[in-house]
């Protein structure tokens, strides 16, 4: 599974973020380990206060672990899995909170420890953590026999496509895939042979050279939105230079947004706005099949929890009753009795442990079975909307490319009719 972790602050923050259900189809707090308090937030609140006898101010340690989207992982198995993490880091004894998500008919858990070691009033050191995560990642897609990345193989290998999280909340306001102005772009950086040939490919898909506020260089698309060219292209900004000579005179960002609104006539706009009206449709009737869904398999794993409380306490109460009370108690306990019937009842109450995790792993396992179907209708959708959107820019970037060239000749022209005049 993919392992990422970071050390981070801002405990109430990620309490916050790690509760949300508005992200979530599913979330549950798995375990709350080494805390005072019965919640996550009060939780991470006691290992900030702890931590201000330190100068420790990264006091958390945050993991995810994201198994494949179509592997059925059992709880048993990311907690033997956060076991194995914990002893490797040295983060042994450690607070601990395990909350579990699910989003998209996929499953991830996510683990935070307290760095502070309450004993001592040091902070665990995690020196090479990405280092020993990694490792521990690739024995894990070994042993349960899962197709390994190719960029967890060889780090060469990875996909020049994947994105920051602030690039995927750029796409996110504008309801894009964010890796398609990453394939856009870094199709047209490897076609081009010089910087001009990169600039008018980049044209034709809407897309426009510019300098930046810090003078790197940027790209600006139809809607105003900004990106790096490094991080579009997936490269260093002297990895451009050293292969380019800058040919022309680019604009800065505010002015190459002013020439796009300029040329952005009416009927443009309209067309943009009919195409993501028709994908709003289709996805709000999708979504609508999703929040049904999941409202019913709320319910399930509700109805699921209450029938489980009612067995185990009923099945409790018919433990205690075995155990016999005052003088027969007593006898009991001298003969050894007491003890065998003891040791049968927690044996007893373990079956019934374990024959409910089956039962909850059952049910969630065929609920995202369910869920695979509606997330394939989800993926042609997307599919649809990304061979849409790169069709709109091209109509788009062509557009505005004539438009750009229409109107340099008749600046051209004008410049000549002034010199001929002034002679």
């Amino acid at each position: 599974m993919i392992l990422k972790a970071s050390q981070r602050g801002g405990g109430q923050d990620l309490a916050v973020h790690l509760m949300r259900m508005d992200d979530n189809e599913h979330l549950s707090v798995h375990e709350l380990r080494g805390f005072a308090s019965d919640n996550l937030r009060d939780a991470f609140r006691e290992v900030e206060a702890i931590s201000q006898g330190t100068k420790c101010r990264q006091y958390l340690f945050s993991l995810s672990l994201s198994p494949p989207a179509d592997a059925l992982v059992p709880v048993a198995d990311f907690e033997a899995a956060i076991e194995r993490i914990e002893e490797r880091l040295g983060l042994e004894g450690q607070p601990r909170a395990i909350v579990f998500h699910e989003k998209e008919g996929r499953r991830h858990a996510h683990c935070v420890w307290s760095r502070i070691d309450a004993d001592t009033m040091t902070a665990r050191q995690m020196s090479f953590f990405k280092t020993k995560l990694t490792g521990i990642s690739r024995d894990l897609y070994l042993e349960h026999g899962w197709t390994m990345p190719q960029g967890l193989l060889d780090a060469s290998m990875r996909d020049p496509t994947n994105f920051t999280l602030a690039e995927w909340q750029q796409a996110k306001r504008q309801g894009l895939d964010p890796r398609l102005i990453k394939q856009v772009g870094q199709a047209c950086w490897n076609g081009a042979d010089s910087f001009k040939a990169l600039s008018g490919a980049l044209q034709s898909h809407g897309l426009f050279l510019a300098v930046g506020d810090r003078g790197g260089l940027v790209v600006v698309d139809y809607q105003g939105e900004v990106y790096s060219l490094a991080r579009v292209l997936n490269c260093k900004t002297r990895d451009v230079w050293q292969r380019f000579e800058l040919t022309e005179e680019l604009p800065s960002v505010n002015q190459a947004k002013q020439d796009i609104a300029r040329r952005m006539t009416p009927a443009i706009r309209r067309h943009i706005e009919e195409s993501r009206a028709q994908f709003q449709h289709r996805s709000a009737v999708l979504g609508a099949k999703k929040a049904a869904m999941t409202q019913e398999h709320r319910n399930e794993r509700a109805a699921l929890a209450s029938i489980q409380t009612n067995q185990w306490e009923m099945e409790t109460r018919e433990r205690a009753q075995r155990l016999p009370k005052g003088l027969r108690g007593l006898w009991h306990r001298i003969t050894g009795q007491y003890q065998e019937v003891r040791r049968a009842n927690e044996h007893e109450a373990d079956q019934t442990r374990q024959r409910h995790a089956q039962e909850r792993q059952d049910l969630i396992d065929a609920q995202r079975e369910r869920r695979a179907v509606l997330q394939a209708e989800f993926k042609d959708l997307r599919s649809a909307q990304a061979k849409q959107l790169l069709e709109l820019r091209g109509d788009i970037g062509r557009f505005l490319k004539f438009t750009g060239a229409r109107q340099s000749q008749a600046r051209a022209r004008d410049l000549s009719t002034g010199l001929q005049l002034e002679r």
